[in-house]
Order: structure tokens, then sequence, then C-alpha cells
């Protein structure tokens, strides 16, 4: 098969063939026929995002596909099933507390390693192989629409925050840090799942008014301008009432004073989820914390039966896939791709790899 290839941290992407990748028990081949590029991945292939991953590999984190072959485990999958390759690899032996590795990008710890080398190669091929349970059905779609099936790779994210979260049809929710591709998705999901209000903050107020022509008068936004009591008095003035749930999800650019400013926006009892990858300490009150009996969770990626419930979303309405612009390249340019991730980034914007 052809896949671009990592040799080194740094260099281009080498168009090479490679053996096809063969069968398992547990495991599903896949014919890949999109995936997407993540705005950073350039940082990523670069080293410039310390990322634990070996090399040579196959980047690609995530899918659309079609099945090509199935272990002897498999119940349900048939070959031609349309799939969304979920990346989010667990280990099988530990499942109070799995090793998670994320297939074509990191192996995210050191124990994760182990993982990451054995499914290794990401989506960026022809075909990949991947755990059965990784390969999840998403019904019927029309081969030119594989493309804009990647944007569940994006909605999946913030999506596993809410989830974690708890998120209640009719409840007030802040999405911190708005303006981005993660962001903007996590506004269009927390609508979907019935939030009353979103208020949406963000640096860019160009983006920020775009997301209120897109969506309406359910999403506030409100800019943030670096003075912490006054963005939070105007993020408290903006909310139509106490707000329930915080998701962060600004990026390693940010600092953390951005993020406590949202955090402590959350009412007594209120819900935060911090997904975002803001690198210093977060200083916050514990006597606030605790007196007011707030909740905080760390989230990495989203549940195994997440990409299932989305994609009922998706069927449903609920979450419209047009929303997002997507530019295509064939795999041949794989590093134009990279570079055209880097460059067009922002709300709904997406580059999409296809193999065949």
């Amino acid at each position: 098969m052809k896949a671009a290839v990592l040799n080194a941290l740094g260099s281009p992407l080498a168009i090479e063939t490679l053996p096809a990748p063969t069968l398992g028990t547990g495991e599903v081949i896949v014919d890949v026929m999109a995936s997407r590029v993540l705005a950073y991945a350039g940082d990523v292939l670069s080293g410039a995002r310390k990322y634990l991953m070996e090399l040579p590999m196959v980047p690609g984190p995530g899918g659309i596909g079609r099945v090509s072959a199935t272990g002897p485990d498999a119940t349900r999958l048939r070959p031609g099933d349309w799939v969304y390759c979920d990346p989010t690899v667990r280990s099988r032996d530990n499942a109070l507390a799995p090793d998670i590795a994320l297939q074509g990008l990191t192996s995210g710890s050191e124990s994760g390693l182990r993982l990451q080398r054995y499914f290794h190669d990401g989506a960026w091929a022809e075909q990949m192989r991947l755990p059965t349970e990784n390969a999840v059905p998403i019904g019927t779609i029309a081969e030119k629409d594989a493309a804009r099936w990647c944007a569940l790779g994006t909605l999946l994210v913030p999506y596993g925050g809410f989830l974690a979260a708890e998120l209640h049809a009719g409840e007030i929710v802040l999405v911190n840090g708005a303006t981005g591709s993660f962001g903007s998705a996590a506004v269009a999901v927390a609508l979907a799942m019935g939030a009353s209000c979103v208020i949406a903050t963000g640096r860019n107020e160009q983006a920020l008014a775009a997301l209120t022509r897109r969506f309406g008068g359910r999403v506030r936004t409100v800019a943030m301008r670096g003075d912490e009591a006054d963005d939070r008095a105007r993020i408290l003035q903006a909310a139509p009432g106490p707000i329930d749930c915080v998701l962060d999800i600004l990026p390693p650019a940010a600092n953390a004073v951005q993020v406590r400013t949202a955090v402590m926006a959350v009412r007594p009892y209120g819900r935060v989820v911090l997904m975002g990858g803001v690198g210093s300490g977060l200083d916050l009150p514990y006597s606030w914390m605790m007196r007011n009996c707030i909740t905080v969770l760390g989230q990495w990626m989203y549940p195994p039966h997440a990409a299932v419930l989305m994609t009922g979303l998706i069927r449903a309405g609920l979450v419209d896939l047009d929303q997002f612009e997507v530019t295509t390249f064939a795999l041949d340019h794989a590093n134009e791709a990279v570079a055209h991730a880097a460059a067009h980034t922002g709300p709904f914007k997406m580059t999409v790899i296809q193999p065949r």
C-alpha cells in the first residue's frame, strides 16, 4: 500500500510503498478514504510538540473508511461497512485505568508506548489496522461525503468533555477558547446537547461575531481583554443565569489567568472540565473551591461510546457537518496538506487527506 511516512522529526513526509497490514484477532483492517490534518500537525512532525512516538511512523489520528477485513471476534462488522477509525486506543489489560495511545499521533505516556508500538501507524495510508472496537460504524454515506465526516474527530473532543461533566439539556455552558477549531466545535456540540445558552469567550472578536451569526441568540460572546476581574464580570453579565458548566479548551499559547477567569465564573456546585493545553500552573483558590463545592475534571479525549452517540446527533440533524469548510489533498500531497492546515486554521475549517 501507499503511505505517508515520517522517518525523522523535522523531515518531510515521504510517500512510500509499505507492506499492507496483516490481520490479527481483535483487529480490523480498513480501506482509508479520508483523514483530517490537525492544525498543529506540523509542530508534531517537526518535534516542536514533545509528543511520545517512535519512528518511522505513518501519521494520521483517525479517519473515515470502509471495512476491508475483520478478525474472528467481530460479530457485527462486515466488509464494506463505513466506519470512523477512532484513534483513541486503550489497553485491554486494565479496565480500571487503561493506558491510552492516539494511533498515528502519540502514546500519551511512557506506559502507553507499548500500545503505540503495536497500533503504530495512522490513517495517512491506503489501509490501516486498528482494534475491532475502534472501527465505529457510521451507517451508509456517499463516498464524496467521507471528507466531511472527518469532522467527527473534531466534534468528539469537546463532546468527551461534556459527557464527563454530565451536561444536561437546559443548562448554561461557558466555552473558554471558543474561536479555535475545537472550541467552535464545542459551541456546536453544547447546542446540540440542549444547552439553553452558550457563553463563548475568545480574543478574536471577528471569530466571536461569526459564531453569533452562525448559531443565533443561544450563543452570547465575550471578548477577553486580559483583565481578570473585568473579563469575569462581563462573562457573568452576558450569561442569562448562573453558569452550570465551564469547558476550557484553550491552546498552549494561552496563559493560566485566562483559564482561571472562566473557571471562577461557574456557579456554586458547578462543574469545570479542563481539556486545553495551557502549560503553566493553574492557581485556583482552595477555599473558594471547597466552600462552593466546585467539581474540577481533567478529560483527555472521550469514552469509547462517544463516537456512536455523536453519529446519532449527526444523523438526527442536531449537528450539521455542512458547517465545515473542507479542503482536500491527495496522499501524494501530504506535505502540502500539513502546511495548508497550519495556515488555514479556525472555526469550522478542516484540511483532509484522501489516500484513495
